[in-house]
């Protein structure tokens, strides 16, 4: 089950590694296009091929309306399919309603990227509230790190359940990189000068928050004078591209683009200097490229980025978010102290861990 970009990302190697094994698993993918358009290019070039399409998504849709629609178009799909596992991934509202529709069904559910926390239900809003409740239904819990894994225990989530995986985005980025095209040029900075990628959509950001950002960047163009590109995706929701096209359309050393394809973003990923994000991909993805990430939130859920050194979790000032950004630029010891921090996130295999525990656990249910 997948509904949005990251779903995609990273349920693309699990898909994979069912297909593989025809003989064990009698795979069905089904998608809920939370994301249409950003959904779309990621089906085609992971070759994901759908055998559900519920296109729940309309203009303006509420987190409860959108609820209702996936939770009264999964079920049927659900009732038909019979499955003895539903596979859903991380903390969007498609993942929660799949778990709930699979769990009201009798079906197993397996959760991959458990046991990710902030402590916080607000923070990241909905996605927090997502995966525990996901947790609450899930009956395989497929962790990325050992922090999530402990997390989960102390949850109350017996250890027989928990397989320590990895994280499958790893292994999306490891296949996607050699097949990334040539970044266009005029996407970064001129000879001598860095690349800054800034992604900026987080639902609890919109408003003020997202404008002190947007204060932010302002403050980092002038200052850096030409040293740096800031290349800034602008996610389709009108909460965020209003804001930064208001705020940031035409000032030099900033570019607003349109959300990349993903063998794009990972191209640009790969040749920027470093990453400026609220995102949760991205803390996960920069790392593995060596590439040192500074996270504008005030909580994250995968702190285990900042324990090693690989990410800095900034908060959402324009002070902390400004100094934050030119000691990378002015310091070279602390970018090569990040740059060289590692990745604690796995190692491009977690897909075949989860398929290989899903073979050894999961056992038809009596029907």
């Amino acid at each position: 089950m997948l509904g949005t970009r990251p779903d995609a990302i990273k349920m693309a190697p699990v898909v994979h590694a069912l297909r593989n094994l025809p003989d064990l698993f009698d795979t069905r993918v089904c998608v809920t296009a939370q994301h249409r358009d950003l959904l779309d290019p990621l089906v085609r070039f992971f070759d994901l091929q759908p055998d559900y399409d519920l296109n729940v998504m309309t203009p303006g849709q509420s987190l409860g309306e959108l609820s209702v629609a996936l939770l009264r178009q999964i079920t049927p799909v659900i009732a038909g399919e019979q499955p003895d596992v539903v596979v859903v991934q991380g903390d969007t509202t498609s993942s929660f309603c799949a778990a709930l529709a699979a769990f009201y069904a009798g079906s197993a559910v397996a959760h991959v990227e458990a046991g990710l926390r902030t402590g916080r239900t607000d923070h990241p809003f909905p996605e927090e509230a997502n995966r525990r409740l996901i947790t609450c239904l899930a009956r395989h819990h497929f962790a990325p790190t050992e922090l999530a894994r402990e997390r989960l225990i102390g949850e109350g989530v017996p250890e027989s359940a928990i397989t320590v995986t990895g994280n499958t985005a790893i292994d999306a980025l490891h296949w996607t990189l050699p097949r990334a095209p040539e970044v266009c040029e005029d996407l970064l900075a001129p000879a001598g000068g860095h690349t800054i990628l800034v992604t900026l959509h987080r639902r609890e950001s919109f408003g003020p928050p997202l404008e002190a950002m947007c204060d932010a960047l302002l403050t980092l163009a002038r200052r850096t004078d030409g040293r740096a590109r800031f290349v800034c995706t602008v996610h389709p929701n009108p909460n965020v591209s209003g804001a930064l096209r208001q705020h940031l359309d035409g000032v030099p050393g900033i570019r607003l683009v349109e959300p990349l394809n993903y063998p794009d973003f990972v191209g640009l990923l790969a040749r920027c200097h470093f990453v400026v994000t609220d995102s949760g991909g991205l803390q996960e993805e920069g790392p593995a490229l060596a590439k040192p990430v500074l996270v504008l939130r005030e909580h994250t859920e995968r702190s285990e980025g900042v324990a090693a050194g690989a990410t800095q979790l900034v908060g959402r000032s324009p002070e902390a978010i400004v100094a934050a950004v030119m000691r990378l630029l002015d310091e070279p010891a602390t970018y090569e102290r990040m740059s060289r921090s590692g990745s604690p996130f796995g190692d491009g295999h977690a897909a075949s861990r989860i398929v290989d525990a899903l073979a050894r656990r999961v056992k038809p249910l009596p029907r």
